[in-house]
């Protein structure tokens, strides 16, 4: 969706499919680390230390962190789209459903775990990719990468390094567990990340996002073509 004024609703519909698919694969890729025994993710850590100095839970303080980045990533001129809200909401869904299946391996042997860690980061990234090249709006976290990116025109290796090591720093700080997947997440994250995109010619900073008003704007436009064609 390069360019908002050429879509139709039909073209916009389209997308949804692959939308979904995408933070499925989100969801699978964070299970995958998780499952892999040696850490937290970066943001994981940063939750698990506000926990340590807090009565709130730690599905809370993923919550409100996500909201506290919407609302700074905004002032940073990136609005939240359709695809903001479902990224909050429908990662965690598939995350429960593939954790509640019970499908998903566990083994101590530490080269199986590595291997579950790196491939669970590569799954993430790919799933980041088929959500974000649909167009219809960025999650917090990718949404405060990408207005990082446009801001100091840095890549998206050194933009999402630099935060996920600043908030494992945070959340070890707080308390927070440190383990070998939180280090090889903090600094491969990025790198593999940008491999992705670059295999698909994708730019993030290029790339438009529409935000909820123009996808108001968009469908109001469309039903008053349909109405006129009725006519």
């Amino acid at each position: 969706m390069d360019s908002i004024n050429t879509q139709n609703l039909k073209e916009v519909l389209n997308v949804f499919p692959k939308l979904i698919f995408g933070l499925f694969l989100c969801g699978l890729g964070i299970v995958t680390m998780l499952m892999s025994n040696i850490g937290l993710n970066p943001w994981g850590t940063l939750n698990a230390g506000f926990v340590n100095v807090t009565p709130i839970s730690f599905g809370q303080w993923s919550q409100i962190i996500g909201l506290f980045i919407i609302l700074f990533t905004i002032l940073l001129k990136v609005i939240p789209g359709i695809a903001t809200v479902l990224n909050m909401y429908l990662i965690g869904f598939f995350m429960d459903l593939i954790l509640e299946s019970g499908l998903m391996p566990s083994s101590g042997n530490i080269v199986f775990q590595i291997a579950m860690n790196l491939a669970g980061l590569l799954i993430f990234s790919l799933g980041i990719y088929m959500y974000l090249s649909c167009g219809l709006g960025a999650g917090p976290r990718d949404g405060l990468m990408i207005a990082l990116m446009r801001l100091t025109g840095k890549s998206v290796t050194v933009i999402k390094t630099s935060i996920e090591i600043t908030v494992t720093v945070l959340g070890i700080m707080m308390g927070g567990p440190l383990g070998m997947g939180t280090i090889m997440v903090a600094l491969l994250g990025g790198r593999t990340l940008e491999s992705v995109f670059t295999f698909f010619n994708y730019d993030p900073k290029e790339k438009s996002q529409m935000n909820f008003m123009e996808f108001y704007n968009f469908i109001t436009e469309e039903n008053k073509k349909e109405e006129i064609s009725i006519k």
